[in-house]
């Protein structure tokens, strides 16, 4: 991560094609499916010398016009934009804060009286609570689990998750978004390190660099008791406790998914 930008630059030059840049066709075979170097440089207005200089790190701190250029050839929105932007504004070194590790006593209690499912992970996917139902839904929400892990290596998690290949995808890009500059994180570096050699899909994923919060999440999972629910999932921030957040799905009333999950909580309800 030493090279943030570069490698920023880099991996999303290579997802733009000629076409997509509004070049014509040229001769002679391409070595890269994406945009060359001095196809970049040229459609931003900026010298081939000087754009070889940010990919290679030689040069770090492009002007905001330099990065509203290159935002617009590489074809970003505004999160990626906004992402490109920090790369090049990197803040100080400095020791990562350590993320709280203890779910509040009250976000706990309301846990455990909600009617849907809701848990507490930190900043690594850690799961640290979950009540009762969110446990009988998915084998990634179990306190003690890791979410990126199970995701990524387990078989079981692969079948319960009906949109795996979309919902990985959607998991990369929300962990490059939060943890942006955190260069000096070594757990961070240890998740990312163990995920790449244990998974391929995560590997191609992560190098991609995709960066996108997640918005508008819609879940279905194929559970083994009640079928395929389609559940809305809401993230909120946990006040005064760093890199926590809370999790809560819910279905749409009068949908059979909301029949499935009720009939889930009888199922799983105490005798």
């Amino acid at each position: 991560m030493d090279n943030a930008l570069g490698d920023f630059l880099r991996a999303r030059r290579e997802l733009v094609t000629p076409a997509e840049a509004g070049l014509l066709p040229g001769h002679g075979l391409r070595r890269v499916p994406g945009l060359r170097r001095e196809e970049v440089a040229m459609l931003a207005g900026i010298s081939v010398e000087y754009y070889l200089r940010l990919e290679q790190g030689r040069d770090r701190n492009p002007s905001v016009q330099v990065i509203d250029s290159l935002a617009r050839v590489l074809q970003l929105d505004a999160e990626g934009t906004a992402y490109l932007a920090s790369l090049a504004r990197p803040k100080p070194r400095r020791d990562p804060a350590r993320p709280d590790e203890d779910v509040p006593a009250g976000l706990d209690l309301l846990l455990r009286t909600l009617n849907v499912p809701a848990l507490v992970f930190n900043k690594y996917s850690d799961v640290l609570a979950a009540n009762r139902l969110a446990r009988a839904l998915s084998p990634d929400m179990v306190p003690g689990r890791n979410r990126l892990r199970v995701l990524f290596t387990d078989q079981a998690a692969h079948e319960y998750n009906a949109d795996w290949e979309r919902y990985t995808a959607a998991a990369v890009a929300h962990l490059r978004a939060q943890i942006g500059m955190e260069t000096d994180d070594e757990r961070l570096h240890a998740l990312i390190g163990e995920l790449s050699l244990k998974s391929d899909r995560f590997r191609r994923l992560w190098a991609l660099h995709e960066v996108r919060s997640a918005h508008d999440v819609t879940l279905r999972l194929r559970h083994p008791r009640v079928g395929v629910l389609e559940l809305l999932a809401e993230k909120f921030q946990v006040v005064g406790a760093s890199g926590l957040e809370a999790l809560l799905l819910h279905a749409k009333p009068g949908t059979r998914s909301a029949d499935a999950l009720a009939l889930l909580a009888a199922l799983d309800a105490p005798s």
